[in-house]
C-alpha cells in the first residue's frame, strides 16, 4: 500500500468505527450518505481544463455521521475518450462542519477538510498531491438563505519533491483563494407534485498563487502566474425522482482571466445523479 494512504486508511477505519457506536435514535440511521454519478462535457477544475477538450465522468461516495459534523468523500475522476490513463485521479477527503451563531444575521457555517489526490496509475507517487482548505459561508448576512457569500482558502502540496520524470514537484506548492456568492430563486414547477422548482445560481473568482493543477497531466504546460485566473457562472436546478433519486443538470461558463491557466473562455454541462441512503 502507498506510505501516502496510511493515513487515509486511519481516517476512514475511525469514522466506520464511529458509525458502528452512533446510537440509532427511533430507529434512524447511524451514517448519512449519498452515491453520485456526473457526466462532464468538459471536467473544468479551478480555471483548468483537466482532459483537454474532453468529456469525462465522477463518481462520489459521500458519508456522514449525525451530529458530529464528521464526513468522509471520494470521488474518482475519469477521462470517457482513451490516451488519458494516467490522468485518472481519486480524491480522499475528510472533513468536519459546523455553524456558528446559528439562526441570526451573523451566522458562519465552515468547513475543514484534508483532500489526498492519489493517481493509481502513475508510479513512484510523484504525481499525487495533498490540499488542506477551509471554507466559510454567511447564509443570513442578506436577511435570509437566498443570497449567500462564501470564501475558500486552499493549500496545496506535492506528495514528493522530485519530479521523476513528471513536471509536477513543486510546480502544485502554493495557494488558492476563491471568492464565491450563491443565489436561489424559484419557478414554477414542472408537475402537480413539484409546484415550484428552485433554480441555483453560483458563480466564483478564483486567485490563484501560481498552483499548476496539471501539471502532471500530459500537455499540463509551464509556469502558472500569480494572478486572478478565471471567473465562473453556473445554474443547476434538483429534480426529485422516485427511490431517492436526485438528477443535476447544471450548466456553466468560464471567462479565463489568465492564460497560464487555460487559453480560453469555456462553456460547458454537466448532468448528476444522485442516492442517498
Amino acid at each position: 500500500m502507498k506510505k501516502g494512504l496510511v493515513p487515509l486508511v486511519i481516517i476512514s477505519s475511525a469514522l466506520a468505527s464511529l458509525a458502528s457506536a452512533q446510537p440509532r435514535m427511533g430507529g434512524g440511521n447511524a451514517i448519512n450518505g449519498s452515491i453520485e454519478m456526473t457526466y462532464q462535457s468538459l471536467y473544468m477544475w479551478r480555471g483548468f481544463d483537466v482532459f483537454p477538450n474532453k468529456s469525462a465522468m465522477q463518481v462520489t461516495a459521500d458519508v456522514t455521521l449525525p451530529g458530529t459534523g464528521l464526513g468522509m468523500s471520494v470521488d474518482v475522476h475519469r477521462a470517457n475518450a482513451g490516451g488519458f490513463e494516467n490522468g485518472e485521479r481519486w480524491d480522499y477527503n475528510p472533513y468536519y462542519e459546523g455553524s456558528l451563531n446559528a439562526g441570526s444575521q451573523a451566522a458562519v457555517d465552515y468547513r475543514l477538510g484534508y483532500t489526498y489526490y492519489n493517481f493509481p496509475d502513475q508510479a513512484n507517487e510523484t504525481a499525487d498531491m495533498h490540499e488542506f482548505h477551509a471554507i466559510v459561508s454567511l447564509p443570513n448576512v442578506a436577511g435570509g438563505p437566498k443570497l449567500v457569500p462564501a470564501y475558500a482558502l486552499i493549500k496545496m502540496w506535492p506528495q514528493s519533491s522530485t519530479t521523476g520524470g513528471s513536471a509536477v514537484g513543486g510546480a502544485v506548492s502554493g495557494y488558492l483563494h476563491i471568492l464565491m456568492l450563491n443565489y436561489e430563486f424559484e419557478v414554477p414547477g414542472y408537475s402537480l407534485d413539484t409546484p415550484e422548482q428552485t433554480i441555483r445560481l453560483h458563480s466564483e473568482l478564483i486567485y490563484n498563487d501560481g498552483v499548476n493543477l496539471v501539471a502532471n497531466l500530459p500537455g499540463g504546460g509551464g509556469p502558472v502566474d500569480h494572478d486572478w485566473s478565471n471567473f465562473v457562472v453556473g445554474a443547476a436546478t434538483d429534480i426529485v425522482m422516485p427511490a431517492n433519486i436526485v438528477l443535476t443538470p447544471a450548466v456553466n461558463y468560464q471567462v479565463t482571466l489568465d492564460r497560464s491557466v487555460h487559453g480560453s473562455d469555456e462553456l460547458w454541462a454537466t448532468l448528476g445523479a444522485k442516492f442517498r441512503f
